[in-house]
C-alpha cells in the first residue's frame, strides 16, 4: 500500500513553470498594492513572502537550484520594470531608474531576506526528505545507504 506524499515530497512543477507563476503572481500584488495605495508596500512584501515559499513547495526536486536562486531575481526583475516604468511607485518620483530599483530592494530588503531564507530552509528540509527516500524518516539514514567503518 502506497502512503500519500507529504508537504516536503508533494512538488511536482517543472523549474519554467514555477518560474512563470512567480513571475506572475509577484506582478500581479504589485498592480493590486499600486492600484489599492498607489505604492508598493506591506501588501507586496507579504505576497513576496508567500510566494517564496509556495514556489519552494511546488517545484520538482531535480529543479531545486531554480527555485533557490529565485527569489532575488524575481525582485530584481520586478523592480527594474517598475523603475523603468513607474518609479514613483518604489522611489522618489524624482529618480532615475537605476535609484529607483536601488531605493525599492533597500526599501523591501526585509521581504526580501525573510522569504529567501524561508525559500532556503523549505528546500533544504525538502532535499533532506527526498534523500531520505519514501516512507522513512527524514531524520533517520537511508536503508541502502553506504555505512562507512571508523575502525
Amino acid at each position: 500500500m502506497e502512503r500519500p506524499r507529504t508537504l516536503w515530497e508533494a512538488g511536482r512543477e517543472p523549474a519554467f513553470q514555477v518560474v512563470a507563476l512567480g513571475m506572475a503572481v509577484a506582478l500581479s500584488a504589485v498592480v493590486v498594492d499600486v492600484w489599492l495605495f498607489d505604492d508598493v508596500g506591506l501588501l507586496f512584501d507579504l505576497c513576496f513572502v508567500a510566494l517564496c515559499v509556495t514556489l519552494a513547495l511546488r517545484v520538482r526536486p531535480r529543479d531545486f537550484f531554480a527555485v533557490g536562486v529565485l527569489p532575488p531575481l524575481l525582485m530584481v526583475v520586478v523592480f527594474t520594470m517598475l523603475g523603468s516604468t513607474h518609479p514613483a511607485t518604489i522611489a522618489r518620483p524624482e529618480d532615475g531608474a537605476v535609484q529607483a530599483v536601488v531605493s525599492g530592494l533597500s526599501g523591501h530588503s526585509v521581504a526580501l531576506v525573510v522569504g529567501y531564507l524561508l525559500c532556503l530552509t523549505c528546500l533544504f528540509v525538502r532535499q533532506r526528505a527526498v534523500l531520505a527516500g519514501p516512507g522513512a524518516d527524514p531524520g533517520e539514514p537511508r536503508s541502502d545507504a553506504p555505512v562507512y567503518r571508523t575502525d
